[in-house]
């Protein structure tokens, strides 16, 4: 079903934020504005480095001796590579020229984003250069090392590519400042615009009316362990990025079953540790290896929102189970 223009998408009562976690949103994100001074870069790349990413570190320390157990035993390293394999997973897109047409949008700011890689101590590669200037050819394997750059390049596509789930979705309702005052919007300092200038401004894909119904299907139950706000509410640079890659992907006519295989392994490089308590816990429960289990499951609230991942990491804590994942992951920042 297409939606006329201006129509609010349908919306689960559950991604309207309650008036109590409205105030803590609000405030977060006032935080956040605040934070997108000149020298917030370097507080956010310093953050990275260290390992304070919000895909691995938002629940504390946790058990010295049950990480020391777990660390060192065969299913524990059979587990890290089910859902951060070696080789990669392979992003089931073709980027095109999509780098150039954000660059060429203001979107990104090409010296500025090559600085923060730099800065960051993991340069771009010839590869991801590739991307940024819309030369790749073939598909990318993510992995640990590319995470970083994939969060930030398909979060610039989320925010600049014009659909309806930005247009007329809970992004435009939610907000207490305004567009500007969501981690995802605030948050971006890598273009040459202005936020309200560049947000859903440009027509990066043309989508059919049954793609954007799947887009949107899909958008509504792939949720981020960060907060209790799926896809389609795309409030911070995880969720924005992610929007972006189901765009590309509905442009380029997956399936809904593609799009939600898809999310699942590029959440498990965004937030490494969480999906690693995810998989210890299917094993533990229902014996199923990462693979095996369902992705539209795995992607849903009940296991990977905010509140939803915090009582499965209480069940794994409570018995003895709680896993250490390595550093990796994306920041809150670009």
């Amino acid at each position: 079903m297409t939606l006329p223009e201006n129509t609010p998408l349908p919306l689960p009562e559950e991604v309207i934020p309650q008036p109590a976690q409205a105030v803590t949103l609000r405030r977060s994100r006032q935080a956040i504005r605040r934070a997108a001074k000149p020298w917030w870069l370097l507080i956010s790349i310093l953050m990275y480095v260290v390992g304070l990413a919000s895909g691995y570190s938002l629940w504390g320390a946790q058990k010295t001796g049950e990480k020391a157990a777990l660390s060192g035993s065969d299913a524990y390293t059979a587990l890290l590579e089910q859902i951060n394999p070696k080789a990669g997973y392979t992003l089931p897109i073709d980027f095109g020229n999509l780098g150039t047409q954000l660059v060429e949008a203001g979107v990104i700011n090409r010296d500025l984003f090559i600085q923060v890689y730099q800065k960051a101590g993991q340069p771009l590669t010839d590869e991801q250069l590739a991307i940024l200037d819309g030369t790749f050819t073939g598909q990318m394997a993510m992995n640990g090392t590319n995470a970083y750059f994939l969060l930030n390049f398909l979060w610039a596509t989320g925010l600049a590519s014009q659909n309806p789930i930005l247009d007329s979705g809970p992004i435009q309702k939610s907000g207490q400042n305004g567009i500007e005052g969501f981690a995802s919007t605030g948050g971006w300092t890598l273009a040459t615009h202005p936020i309200r200038e560049i947000f859903s401004k440009s027509q990066l894909f043309v989508l059919t009316a049954d793609q954007q119904k799947r887009l949107e299907e899909v958008a509504v139950v792939v949720y981020r362990p960060c907060c209790d706000n799926p896809t389609i509410f795309p409030d911070c640079n995880h969720g924005m990025a992610m929007l972006g890659l189901l765009e590309v992907m509905a442009s380029q006519d997956a399936s809904k079953e593609e799009m939600l295989e898809a999310a699942k392994y590029v959440n498990a490089f965004w937030y490494p540790q969480q999906t690693l308590e995810q998989a210890v816990y299917f094993q533990n429960t229902e014996g199923l290896t990462y693979q095996d289990v369902d992705a539209g499951l795995l992607l849903g609230r009940q296991y990977s929102s905010g509140s939803g991942f915090q009582q499965l990491h209480q069940f794994l804590e409570t018995n003895g189970l709680l896993p250490q994942a390595p550093s990796s992951g994306g920041s809150c920042g670009v």
